[in-house]
């Protein structure tokens, strides 16, 4: 299906990334329609030009492409796992945006291909302030043509969108790993927080010196990561036996300072799991196949 040069949208749930999105078409000059369980959340997008359906089949009647960015897989099926929605979806382009898991996924497309409409899928990698920035990270997985029939509308949203391939499951994979990395750097980082308070110390300048060193740390994991791609964990930049000395010289600072133990506690014993598995002479990648057991 084709739609770059079809100008109507309809955008299905108006918490604040629906509405956010459904302001940025808006602003980019589309023809909106707009559909909520609650449809006061709407008042403000109709002022700035949107049309708010009656129900959910007119939203779906009224365009092409039907955006949807609800709470999770549960929420979105019941609103067009209905009889008056799949009478309509016929020839429709379904960009879920919602959270989902990979499994969701797959099952979403198998159920809009039964109902004739193309899908793809969505994970947007920022908060709604962070939309409509050329650096906004957006993960996209599904038929390659379906992805180019919704580019130009996904280019409104953000500027940094990763086509991760056909395999409708990978961009929900990616979200969860992408995930894992930010609440264990989350809790990596509130924990210093408190070690930084135990010492009387200044949280603000603490986050200002986490923030500089982000960049390199980054360049850091990608060089690990490709490591774990090539199976190769030959020595190059920081040994796995460095890193047990490290997370047990925080789990004993931890103690000392009478501060929560849990988090120094999992990593230093991951990393003395790792170096009595005989790891402790390759590269601290090597972690990887700790993590790859049962």
């Amino acid at each position: 299906m084709k739609t770059e040069n079809n100008n109507k949208v309809s955008v299905i749930g108006l918490g604040s990334m629906g509405t956010t999105l459904a302001r940025l078409l808006l602003q980019k000059g589309y023809e909106v329609t707009v559909w909520n369980r609650s449809s006061g959340k709407a008042d403000e997008l109709v002022k700035e030009g949107a049309i708010l359906a009656k129900d959910i089949a007119e939203a779906i009647i009224a365009s092409p492409v039907i955006v949807i960015c609800v709470y999770n897989y549960q929420a979105s099926q019941q609103i067009l796992d209905t009889a008056a929605v799949r009478a309509v979806l016929n020839q429709k382009l379904v960009l879920q945006l919602s959270t989902i898991s990979p499994d969701e996924a797959i099952e979403a497309e198998l159920w809009a291909a039964e109902n004739g409409a193309s899908y793809i899928n969505g994970g947007i990698q920022a908060a709604p302030r962070q939309m409509g920035q050329p650096d906004t990270p957006i993960l996209i997985s599904g038929k390659e043509a379906t992805y180019l029939a919704a580019e130009p509308i996904l280019k409104v949203f953000g500027g940094s969108i990763s086509y991760l391939g056909e395999k409708i499951a990978a961009s929900p994979t990616v979200d969860l790993a992408t995930l894992s990395y930010i609440y264990g750097a989350s809790i990596g980082f509130f924990h210093g927080a408190r070690i930084i308070e135990s010492q009387g110390l200044s949280v603000a300048a603490y986050a200002k010196i986490i923030a500089g060193i982000s960049p390199s740390f980054g360049e850091f994991l990608r060089h690990e990561g490709n490591m774990v791609h090539a199976e190769n964990y030959t020595i190059t930049e920081s040994p796995l036996r460095i890193s047990v000395a490290a997370t047990a010289r925080l789990e004993q600072t931890a103690i000392d300072a009478g501060i929560n133990t849990q988090f120094p506690a999992f990593a230093a014993a991951l990393f003395k799991k790792a170096e009595l598995a005989g790891y402790g002479d390759q590269e601290v990648a090597a972690l990887i196949k700790v993590l790859r057991e049962q």
